[in-house]
């Protein structure tokens, strides 16, 4: 058996790989790896990422986006999101966007993997998941970046915030607003 071939008994559609993980079976890891890609037995999906895609009837499945993150990342300790989640508040957001916001611990910037581009932001907390109360306080911090009608998004939110659990978006205020966002939401 062959180093390659030793290296691809390793390997399990589905799955993806941080390069140093696939190192431990191969003394010339950056040819090997060059070589299955070649063959089309594994893609590069980001920086040092590498996926086994599984075929179905469509092609190839591509790797599922919290996998990717959390491979990324090296932990799961992170919250996918995206502006198109305000469209859910029922407050006129109508705009698609087609970036998603990875809020998490490590890393800022945005950075394509697979052929999503996603904008990580280092955040010091972030709920699990969103919560419409997290979403108010989030559309609020990210008033500036909307493609809306920005004061009267802002309005229909406050309006939106008075409506709310009170003690949960007292939470969600302490815990995830800016500054600004603070004061724009004291008077409710």
């Amino acid at each position: 058996m062959s180093k390659l071939d030793d290296l691809k008994s390793h390997l399990r559609k589905g799955n993806i790989y941080k390069r140093e993980e696939l190192q431990k079976w191969s003394s010339s890891i950056d040819r090997h790896l060059s070589e299955l890609i070649n063959e089309g037995i594994l893609k590069k999906v980001g920086p040092g990422l590498y996926h086994f895609p599984k075929k179905n009837a469509f092609g190839f499945e591509p790797p599922a986006d919290q996998l990717l993150i959390k491979k990324f990342l090296d932990n799961d300790n992170f919250l996918i999101t995206s502006f198109n989640s305000f469209n859910a508040l029922g407050l006129g957001t109508t705009q698609l966007y087609n970036k998603q916001i990875v809020y998490n611990h490590l890393r800022s910037g945005d950075i394509k993997l697979g052929n999503k581009l996603f904008s990580f932001r280092k955040k010091s907390a972030f709920p699990q998941k969103p919560t419409k109360e997290f979403l108010v306080v989030d559309l609020i911090n990210n008033l500036e970046a909307l493609a809306e009608d920005q004061p009267k998004i802002l309005e229909k939110t406050l309006k939106k915030a008075t409506a709310l659990d009170q003690s949960s978006l007292e939470y969600a205020i302490e815990k995830y607003a800016t500054p600004k966002t603070r004061k724009l939401l004291a008077a409710v």
